[in-house]
């Protein structure tokens, strides 16, 4: 009687492992390379910054009550969860690309990357990222950056798309390095852990008309843990 006792008792832990298991899957880049655009200095503020762009009041008081702290976006703008849309850029013609910092509210050190595609061959899986490129190290807790530094990502042809990606807490404030087996959210859904499309999503567009901008609001923790906040204001930046 024991032995079926312990048997039976066995299979129920294992059964409740394997129904946690699938709520997320570790996602891992292991046939991708890293880079980076510019050395930094030990804060990692990118050596690269270009002139600031200004960052007018009213885009920071729209961004304020869009995405307030610690409210979640199911329940504040559902659209912006809801739509098919990811924050991955097409070009369509050959471009210079410059990503602007705006803002973060997080207490991780997260790394902001990108990686590219052939735009008619998106990713299904993290074989197709073939190279992930830093651009700011530490772009999170005591980051260096202030709003509206900017950098230039690249010139790009026709044909291509720019992905997203945030490395959680992957800045090192002591060796001042970068962790890439830190956990990624890519803007692009398909490469997130969460196993429920709903969740997966991990980078939200926000149109700003009225400056002809649209932000990319970040969320830097697994949505499906308890501690998610899914408010998506943990990085905040735009592209032009």
């Amino acid at each position: 009687y024991l032995s079926l006792f312990t048997i039976a008792l066995v299979l129920l832990i294992s059964s409740c492992k394997k129904e946690a298991a699938v709520v997320t899957k570790p996602v891992e880049f292991t046939t991708t390379s890293y880079d980076t655009l510019s050395t930094c200095d030990d804060s990692g503020k990118p050596d690269n910054l270009l002139p600031a762009d200004g960052i007018s009041s009213p885009l920071m008081t729209f961004i304020g009550n869009t995405l307030p702290e610690k409210t979640d976006l199911r329940t504040s703008y559902p659209e912006l969860l809801t739509t098919h849309a990811i924050a991955d850029i097409a070009i369509t013609q050959q471009s210079d690309v410059f990503i602007t910092f705006v803002s973060q509210g997080t207490k991780f050190s997260n790394t902001f990357a990108f990686y590219t595609y052939p735009t008619t061959k998106p990713p299904a899986s993290t074989k197709d990222i073939i190279a992930i490129t830093h651009v700011f190290p530490n772009a999170g807790y005591l980051t260096p950056l202030k709003k509206g530094d900017k950098v230039k990502i690249g010139r790009f042809s026709q044909g291509t798309s720019i992905g997203f990606v945030l490395l959680k807490d992957a800045w090192n404030t002591t060796t001042h390095t970068i962790n890439n087996k830190a956990v990624h959210f890519c803007s692009n859904d398909v490469l997130n852990p969460e196993v429920d499309a709903n969740l997966k999503k991990h980078a939200v567009l926000i149109n700003y008309p009225a400056e002809n901008k649209v932000l990319i609001g970040f969320e830097d923790v697994d949505r499906t843990e308890s501690i998610c906040d899914h408010d998506f204001n943990d990085l905040l930046l735009y592209c032009t």
